[in-house]
């Protein structure tokens, strides 16, 4: 599964927006040129945003985007979901009974693909843009060196057979 463009830069897009905002608008311009994102594709993103209720727009000189419901309640789900990215792993489409084999019947796998979609959307709901603006879902994706992937050497007897 992959995240498209779409969802992963409407995220960057609000994580940008969460850090330099300090209270005041931001203006898409400088979100453009911080993430080296299109800026009218970010103005087609943050549209969605808007509509989704997760921003709001501020007009005039020193205008900008400010997030609607702080950081703590701007879900990493919500955003994606604003921008119409499914979070799905399987081909069939969402609340059909259908599944995607041409004849209509779900390959043998569906349920593990469909589980899969419902974790890291549990996932993704569990995560707000706090917790990424304050690297609390580190994880250990940033701590697992090269040298630490080699297998340690197991000995096969406990401490107290070992010894005798």
């Amino acid at each position: 599964m992959k995240l498209s463009t779409k969802g992963r830069y409407a995220v960057m897009a609000m994580v940008d927006l969460t850090r330099s905002s300090e209270g005041s608008p931001v203006a898409l311009a400088d979100i453009a040129q911080r993430q080296e994102i299109s800026l009218s594709y970010l103005e087609q993103l943050f549209a969605k945003l808007r509509k989704g209720g997760l921003v709001r727009s501020v007009r005039g000189p020193g205008g900008g985007y400010l997030l609607a419901h702080g950081a703590d309640g701007t879900r990493i789900s919500d955003i994606i979901l604003a921008v119409d990215e499914p979070i799905k792993a399987t081909r069939c489409h969402t609340g059909s009974p259908a599944g995607c084999h041409s004849d209509k019947s779900r390959c043998l796998t569906h349920d593990l693909w469909e589980e899969l979609g419902n974790q890291i959307h549990l996932y993704l709901s569990s995560v707000s843009l706090a917790d990424v603006c304050e690297k609390r879902v580190l994880g250990t994706s940033g701590v697992i060196g090269p040298q630490q992937h080699q297998p340690k050497a197991i000995n096969p007897f406990p401490p107290a057979v070992a010894a005798q």
